[in-house]
């Protein structure tokens, strides 16, 4: 054993022989004479065993101590060139299997640890380190990994917890949701059972009175037919009479029955008698489908206690007051034109409702808006007009222009409406309301509903907007002389929903194809016939917004 670790130690790590004319570095390794003379001349200025850099002028000096120690050796048996001693089981340093040396170096190229010899030939030109160096720098990456991989799985159990707790929080909403609908349901079903009863015990009222007249004047035409009889018996008796004196005494004496009068048949109106019953339906209706801002409205509901049916007799207040009535005597069915809505507004429902989308339309008019607008087919002239409006939510604007008014977009606003000398425009926010005329606006404090109306009086030069609920209140007022006919025009924001309430009675006006057919619209129509029963119960016209859809709230 001793002699194959001296044998070792006189090997040269460059060409793996026994050393001949040995000689010393400066950092005190020792090589073969020509071996490490060679090495320099390959312009390699690091030590072959430890890599510290030396000069190629460095002066290599003999070894004394091997050379004396070869010349002892020659006499003896030598070592088969390249013998490598076997690795004793008790050596526990790690030495490469190719050469038999210590792993002293790793080779990040090959990824493996090699010997000094490993770097003289197959690893020469390979990324070398130390071992402690390379094993350092391999722990603080896999330090690093293990410290990622903690912070990822503690984001996800971050995620995990907040999803559990999101289901679980719509879970909950969507209980409460479904117990507040429910809830709902259940009152207005109890109201519609007390309205049913109420309208039957109604109905049977009305035609047990109904009948009972009819049975008086059954009665009377049938004494009025006996009568009748009687007095024609009595004519043919007095005709048979062969006594003269006779015939002329009970003759002057025969009285006839009085005249039937003219028939009254017993009053019954169905209409009349549904009147606020339909009334009374309707404020149900709106009860049902009302538009919820907030989904927690619900649920303040559903824990607003039992809802009273109201009754026909004692029904809410109508919202239809006097103004709006005759408001109405002017009003006009108006419809949107397809052809100037902008590319994200699309137009339904017999172009009476319209919606802004994210997605555009492939194809659009050639007159159509470059900003979010689109306006009505119909323009006034002259005369007094009147039309009502829903809007699904705020952010929308209402007004009138002249055909001037600009279709590119100009500046940075999404709109022109009122912007410009040729407009005039009312835009609903969430805060209030703002007047637009010619680049200037009115901040207006007040809010206004969903459900709007707008008067324009050409021949006073007046351009009024209401808000129609809960109740109607004047919102603003334009004065200005108009000499152009004037379009309605709207803007909306993206998701918001505009739909043209429409009334039977009213005119529906002509596009611009029939205006130009010889149709004016300048004039107003006259206003249409009284009517005994509206469909109310109280009188008065009755304003259809059922050809509309319900717009649902954004």
């Amino acid at each position: 054993m001793a002699a194959l670790q001296l044998e070792e130690k006189l090997i040269c790590s460059i060409c793996l022989e026994r050393y001949r004319a040995p000689v010393t570095l400066p950092c005190g390794h020792s090589f073969c004479g020509p071996c490490i003379r060679d090495w320099g001349g390959r312009r390699e200025t690091a030590c072959p065993e430890c890599r510290e850099p030396f000069s190629a002028t460095a002066e290599l000096r003999r070894n004394v101590v091997l050379s004396g120690l070869l010349e002892a050796l020659r006499g003896g048996p030598p070592a088969a060139p390249g013998l490598r001693p076997a690795t004793d089981g008790a050596d526990s340093g790690a030495r490469c299997p190719r050469h038999g040396r210590p792993l002293e170096l790793f080779c990040r190229t090959e990824g493996c640890c090699v010997c000094s010899a490993c770097t003289v030939r197959e690893c020469r030109h390979h990324e070398r380190a130390l071992l402690d160096v390379e094993r350092r720098a391999q722990e603080d990456r896999l330090r690093a990994t293990l410290e990622a991989s903690q912070q990822q799985a503690a984001q996800a159990e971050r995620q995990l917890q907040e999803l559990q707790q999101g289901s679980s929080q719509i879970q909950r909403s969507a209980c409460t949701l479904a117990s507040a609908v429910s809830s709902k349901f259940n009152r207005l079903l109890q109201a519609l059972e007390r309205l049913r009863a109420l309208a039957l015990s109604t109905i049977e009222a009305a035609t047990a009175q109904a009948l009972a007249q009819a049975r008086d004047k059954e009665q009377q035409l049938r004494g009025h037919l006996e009568a009748w009889a009687d007095h024609s018996r009595r004519v043919q008796d007095l005709l048979g009479q062969s006594d003269d004196l006779t015939f002329f005494k009970e003759s002057q004496l025969l009285v006839s029955p009085g005249p039937l009068r003219p028939l009254t048949l017993p009053q019954w109106d169905g209409d009349q008698q549904l009147g606020d019953l339909k009334e009374t339906l309707s404020q149900l209706c709106d009860l049902l489908l009302k538009e919820e801002g907030h989904p927690g409205v619900l649920a303040e509901a559903a824990d607003s206690g039992p809802m009273e049916a109201p009754g026909p007799l004692a029904a809410a207040p109508s919202p239809i007051c006097p103004l709006r009535r005759q408001l109405w005597q002017n009003y006009r069915n108006l419809t949107f034109d397809p052809d100037s809505a902008n590319r994200h507004l699309y137009v339904s429902h017999r172009n009476q409702q319209v919606k802004h989308r994210r997605r555009p339309r492939a194809e659009v008019g050639a007159g159509s808006f470059e900003l979010w607008q689109v306006r009505c087919a119909q323009s006034f002239r002259a005369g007094r007009h009147y039309w009502e409006l829903r809007t699904s939510s705020h952010s929308v604007t209402l007004g009138v222009a002249y055909p001037e008014l600009p279709r590119r977009r100009l500046g940075p606003h999404t709109d022109n409406i009122g912007r410009g000398p040729c407009s005039w425009g009312l835009c609903v926010q969430e805060d209030g309301l703002q007047a637009w005329h010619n680049g200037e606006a009115q901040r207006l404090p007040t809010k206004a509903g969903r459900v709007l109306g707008m008067d324009l009086d050409l021949a006073s030069g007046r351009l009024t907007f209401y808000s129609l609920e809960p109740r109607l209140r004047l919102l603003h007022t334009f004065h200005a002389i108009f000499n152009q006919p004037l379009y309605p025009v709207f803007w909306l924001l993206e998701g918001r929903t505009l739909a043209l309430c429409q009334q039977p009675e009213a005119t529906f006006l002509p596009g611009p194809q029939e205006e130009a057919s010889g149709l004016s619209l300048g004039a107003p129509p006259p206003p249409p016939p009284p009517q005994e029963n509206s469909g109310l119960g109280t009188g008065g016209t009755y304003l259809r917004t059922d050809e509309v859809p319900d717009i649902p709230s954004t």
